[in-house]
């Protein structure tokens, strides 16, 4: 069973652009767009691109894999649309370019610990949070 709703799942497959957000070595956030993919088979978020073996995020997640990722919109005349996963991030060193043209190799896959979605109901307004200390083990 998926972390994530039917709707939210729906919604993420509707967009190609997300924010990343890391935790620098000094503790303060970075936060950079990134092209992703939900992977069905892990119940996981991906993330890759090119360059992304070299990039800041990639070593900030290998210090600090705690991370936060956002995908958001706005339907008009405002109707604000959003899933934001926060959870553990893991670098992956094969497989990346699975996720699309001019991906490398690496990627990072983040495992949910918490959702949030907002808008995708059909009255617009609803809200959902999903946290995985919430869950039986």
């Amino acid at each position: 069973m998926s972390a994530f709703t039917p709707a939210e799942l729906e919604y993420l497959a509707g967009q190609r652009l997300g924010r990343l957000a890391t935790v620098g070595p000094d503790g303060a956030p970075h936060v950079m767009p990134v092209g992703f993919r939900y992977d069905p088979s892990t119940d996981t978020i991906e993330i890759g691109g090119h360059g992304m073996g070299t990039s800041k995020k990639w070593r900030d997640i290998g210090r600090d894999g705690r991370v936060a990722f956002v995908v958001d919109d706005v339907l008009p005349p405002w109707g604000p649309r959003l899933v934001e996963v926060r959870g553990i991030a893991t670098r992956l060193t094969v497989g990346g370019t699975a996720l699309g043209r001019g991906f490398d190799e690496e990627f990072v896959r983040i495992a949910p610990r918490r959702i949030i979605s907002y808008g995708l109901g059909p009255a617009g307004h609803d809200l959902r949070t999903f946290d995985a200390r919430d869950v039986p083990v």
